[in-house]
């Protein structure tokens, strides 16, 4: 049963090793130990007794603002020692409704939750126990498995962004989902071998650090430029020399490799289509013996002007 409100000195705590947040940016930790210091600390920590110390359930930043702020005691109520899985359960459940959770720490913390399960029930979770226990819907899982996949070196860039302030940050998970997405696609689409997507992933991501590419979700017309190749409107030759420029030219963006490729077939293929039926319409015209007025004469005189230097 928890206990009634009651103060700590703040050396007495500890931060949970459990916490999926591992990021804290200082302007706002400045705005909060700004407001403790006017105010104090409105709502008190959560914590639980681990033997020596006590360890944080909900308040770290509250913890790091009196900290600085050099408080001798804050206001705290002890909850009983959960035990490994169920501290990461209650770490998710405290916090799921927070929008300030930064999407790949939560990830690798899911995955620590989801070997503590395995641990204990001796099977993996499917993704709706998963959701369940982490107090996330299956969607929030499936993203959150994306990144977990993600190579290493992704994994470090994004932590690497996450430490910077919100203003300086540039590339966000967003870029390098999509980034995969769009290099994936082609990839199973057997346009592009491994070596080459994770090339033109690295790529594209660059191009959204240069400014290049100033559209998050740009990477998705190269799942349309793998479904124009699947389909056979786009040949695979012409999409790989596509590809190599993407890879090599870094001012190439994808809006000009989606108008060289599939929107030039788009249209192509249009045209084509009108050809076959005009040719029709003459082969008609013919057909029924009609005479050839001087204004369809003087239009497809004009049309042959634009078709031969086509031919």
């Amino acid at each position: 049963m928890a206990e009634t409100v009651r103060l700590l000195k703040p050396s007495d705590i500890r931060r949970n090793r459990e916490n999926p947040r591992l990021i804290f940016r200082q302007d706002e930790l400045d705005a909060l130990q700004d407001s403790i210091a006017k105010q104090g600390i409105l709502v008190p920590l959560t914590v639980y007794h681990d033997g020596e110390h006590y360890s944080l359930l909900d308040g770290e930043r509250r913890w790091l603002s009196a900290q600085k702020l050099g408080l001798t005691k804050v206001p705290v109520i002890v909850q009983p020692k959960p035990e490994k899985m169920q501290n990461i359960m209650m770490m998710f459940a405290i916090h799921n409704a927070r929008k300030d959770w930064d999407p790949l720490p939560t990830a690798l913390k899911l995955e620590e939750l989801e070997k503590q399960y395995s641990k204990r029930y001796g099977k993996r979770p499917t993704e709706s126990e998963l959701a369940g226990i982490a107090s996330l819907s299956r969607g929030e899982v499936r993203r959150l498995k994306k990144l977990l996949a993600l190579p290493k070196e992704y994994r470090k860039l994004l932590l690497d962004e996450l430490e910077k302030p919100r203003s300086a940050q540039i590339i966000t998970v967003d870029h390098v989902l999509e980034a995969t997405k769009g290099s994936e696609s082609l990839r199973k689409r057997q346009v592009i071998d491994v070596q080459t997507e994770a090339d033109l992933r690295k790529a594209i991501v660059e191009k959204f650090r240069s400014g290049v590419i100033n559209n998050t979700v740009a990477p998705r017309k190269l799942v349309r430029l793998a479904r124009s190749v699947e389909r056979g409107e786009t040949s695979r030759v012409e999409a790989r020399r596509t590809v190599r420029h993407l890879i090599n030219d870094p001012n190439y963006s994808i809006d000009a490799a989606f108008q060289e490729t599939v929107e030039k077939g788009d249209f192509e293929h249009s045209l084509e289509k009108l050809a076959e039926r005009l040719i029709g319409k003459i082969i008609e015209h013919e057909e029924r013996g009609y005479q050839i007025s001087d204004t369809l004469r003087e239009k497809l005189t004009e049309l042959f002007r634009h078709i031969r230097p086509l031919v």
